[in-house]
């Protein structure tokens, strides 16, 4: 690495500020409206932060819960390292701002009429729209998997309920039982999700059930930091060891296609049939349900955006970001979405104001808490190509853990991850 994990950290939370080009107050739009379609990480930076920057321009959310649990750090409710309470946030920063919160759930957009329109029945009208809407459960890509099954076999995928109620299969589970984690194909939310999940509820048994351990039946044959995570469960797991409290098997013959929860099995595509005391499916993903019903979406189930400002390449007027939208290199994490929602304001403000829209950089930082005082981390710096077409790391920016870390540096790491943690939600909802 050519820039120092400290001043990569400095030089991401500044341009996470001004979303990589700036945020200049400029001239206003009259009469303008934008209509946001869901209220996460991505939805809820686009609205604060296009509001910073023109305030005339009516901004509208629209999102079915008055609260919004992260994905990111939920993984430490199932340890028990964290209170779900706390990675629970609401709305009032941003309706203090003069943003519109509307609490119902979007059922149409209408790229012609430029009309959002939802459950109730309203129909609220954009000059231009973003839609964020997270990504959906693929329930049907496994055979017996359903929403209803999710109450058994929770996902926990989407933060909240279903935190909640695998975090009480956990507690609840006998010692000596074994948790099932069924690992998804790529893409999907979250790319080290899986393994810091394992890792949590790895320190979970390791104080509480002993005896126990975690199974990963996974689809990949890799996956997102490898070397440091096992690095991690071999130090503090004995992961590789007939004791371990982790064991990861690899795809394809490990990839779940069946669930039975009525006896909490799961069959691999070999044919293994295994039980599970604890059942945590993570099934195949797309573009969250909105943006597949309002043709935002290609054949592969994410949404082709112009690299540049975030517009959707299927119908003008609307940005798609966050997990839903296509964006080359960038993961798709909570700080991405936090990195594409600035991005897009900027952009919606400059057109709604007959600008030129600049051109962005983007960044990304993804913490992954392994254990106790043991923390580990990625980071990188984007930018545009100069065709436009995709978006690219910069070499010798950012970068992972050192795998020759000292102890007191994975234990700042987990510092960082919560100063992280929240310095983001303030800057997203406060």
């Amino acid at each position: 690495m050519t820039m120092n994990r400290r001043d990569f950290v400095k030089t991401t939370g500044a341009v996470a500020a001004v979303s990589a080009f700036g945020f200049p107050h400029i001239a206003r739009a009259q009469g303008k409206k934008v209509v946001i379609v869901g209220g996460g990480t991505g939805g809820a930076t686009a609205a604060k932060y296009i509001k910073m920057a023109d305030d005339s321009i009516d901004v509208t959310i629209v999102e079915p819960n008055k609260e919004y649990y992260t994905c990111y750090m939920s993984n430490e409710v199932l340890s028990g390292a964290r209170k779900l309470e706390s990675i629970r946030h609401g709305y009032d920063g941003l309706k203090a701002m003069g943003i519109n919160v509307v609490f119902e759930k979007a059922t149409a957009i209408d790229p012609e009429k430029k009309v959002v329109k939802t459950e109730s029945g309203q129909e609220l009208a954009f000059d231009r729209a973003v839609v964020a809407p997270g990504v959906s459960m693929l329930y049907d890509k496994i055979e017996g998997y359903s929403k209803e099954a999710a109450e058994k076999m929770p996902h926990a995928w989407k933060a909240g309920e279903q935190t909640k109620i695998l975090r009480s299969q956990l507690e609840a589970m006998d010692d000596g039982g074994v948790v099932v984690i069924a690992a998804p194909p790529n893409p999907f939310r979250c790319p080290p999700g899986p393994y810091e999940r394992a890792s949590q509820i790895a320190m979970y048994l390791k104080e509480a059930k002993p005896k126990s351990k975690v199974l990963i039946l996974d689809s990949k044959q890799k996956f997102s930091k490898q070397g440091l995570f096992t690095q991690g469960w071999e130090r503090l797991y004995g992961f590789g060891t007939e004791d371990s409290l982790i064991e990861w098997q690899p795809g394809p013959d490990a990839a779940v296609v069946a669930v039975d929860p009525s006896t909490m099995t799961v069959t691999t595509s070999f044919g293994d049939e295994v039980k599970g005391a604890v059942v945590n499916v993570i099934p195949p993903q797309a573009a969250g349900q909105i943006a597949l019903d309002a043709g935002l979406a290609d054949d592969s189930g994410w949404c082709p955006v112009d690299k540049k400002t975030f517009e959707s390449t299927l119908h003008k007027g609307i940005h798609v970001i966050g997990d839903a939208c296509i964006a080359t290199a960038m993961p798709k994490s909570g700080y991405s979405a936090n990195s594409q929602g600035k991005v897009a304001a900027a952009a919606v403000v400059a057109l709604l104001n007959d600008k030129e829209p600049g051109i962005p950089a983007y960044v990304n930082t993804c913490y992954s808490i392994i254990g106790k005082d043991y923390g580990i981390s990625v980071a990188a710096v984007y930018r545009l190509s100069e065709d436009g077409s995709t978006i690219a790391g910069v070499e010798g920016a950012g970068g992972l853990t050192p795998s020759d870390a000292p102890d007191f540096a994975l234990k700042r790491e987990v510092q960082y991850a919560y100063s992280w943690y929240n310095n983001i939600v303030s800057d997203i909802f406060s």
